[in-house]
């Protein structure tokens, strides 16, 4: 009995373990991101996304374990010549992902290997439909053909391009000391351009302040000779007015019997200074009708005055 119950002891160990076995062969985990694709008998059977799945354990297993995510390749630096017959170093940086797992393990033997080959092939191609310079200015337009054309051509491998970035662009040295001269010379060029241009402004501004100073100067003369002539007007106004003022007080003054006195004294006074200046300033000499002498003269005028009050 004792022999027996080892013997069956054994037997239940080993179908624990068998069965241990089957399970674990029989339970697969996928990870995120990844496809795992399952042979059965060395051909295709299903494609295990991620997650948790199951298989027939020691019938099917794992061809090949693909990554879902966008990966990044170096391309290597190759010669390319441009339109314009110029040898160009160039290299770049290739990101791409797997869309299709079944093609791109059975699509192509090594689908890295199969999509740098392209895109050097390719970035060779399109450099040779573009002149060096054009290389430099349409670096995106370059990179943008690039990867329309690898994608045409991957598209049996499952495999999608993303973008494609040129790192370095290296023309042959001669080239190099070529360009910067050339580009020395631009900057020559813009200089005297735009020195010219600041010395043009300069007399521009010269200009402009010179005949903005006439017109002012223009305008401060026109404004000073109209206010002088106000001025002018003004006073030719304020000695008019005090003359027609002084008129009118002396025409008020001679309606009395005192003006017509004053009046005629002033007359019979004139007179006197009169002769007396032209007595001065001619070699005539004027004597009085009456006497020869000052007093005469001034009786004269006295006579004169009675007169013209008797008169009054």
């Amino acid at each position: 009995m004792d022999i027996l119950f080892e013997y069956l002891l054994r037997i239940e160990v080993l179908i624990l373990i068998l069965v241990v076995v089957i399970l674990k062969s029989s339970i697969i985990f996928v990870p995120q991101n990844r496809a795992y694709l399952i042979e059965r008998f060395g051909k295709y059977q299903s494609t295990r996304e991620a997650g948790l799945n199951f298989i027939f354990p020691f019938i099917d297993h794992i061809g090949s374990d693909r990554s879902l995510k966008e990966q990044a390749i170096d391309v290597p630096s190759q010669s390319a010549i441009t339109k314009d017959n110029i040898s160009l170093s160039v290299d770049g940086v290739l990101y791409f992902r797997v869309l299709d797992p079944y093609k791109a393990s059975y699509g192509v033997d090594d689908y890295l290997f199969a999509v740098t080959q392209l895109a050097q092939t390719t970035m060779r191609s399109e450099l040779g439909k573009m002149e060096l310079d054009k290389t430099f200015e349409e670096r995106d337009v370059l990179n943008t053909n690039i990867v329309a054309a690898i994608n045409e051509a991957a598209g049996p491998w499952g495999i999608q391009v993303l973008r494609y970035e040129i790192k370095d662009i290296v023309p042959p040295q001669s080239i190099m000391e070529a360009m910067e001269a050339q580009m020395k010379a631009e900057r020559v060029k813009r200089a005297q351009i735009l020195e010219s241009e600041g010395d043009r402004q300069s007399a521009i501004n010269v200009a402009e302040g010179q005949k903005q100073s006439v017109v002012l100067q223009a305008e401060a003369q026109k404004e000073e000779q109209i206010l002088r002539a106000q001025g002018e007007a003004n006073a030719i106004i304020a000695v008019a007015e005090a003359q027609a003022e002084a008129l009118i007080k002396v025409g008020e003054a001679a309606n009395t019997e005192q003006g017509q006195k004053a009046i005629q004294l002033d007359l019979a006074t004139k007179a006197i200074e009169a002769k007396a200046a032209i007595a001065k300033e001619s070699s005539v000499v004027l004597l009085p009708d009456s006497g020869n002498d000052a007093a005469s003269i001034v009786a004269q005028a006295m006579t004169i005055i009675n007169s013209l009050n008797n008169k009054g």
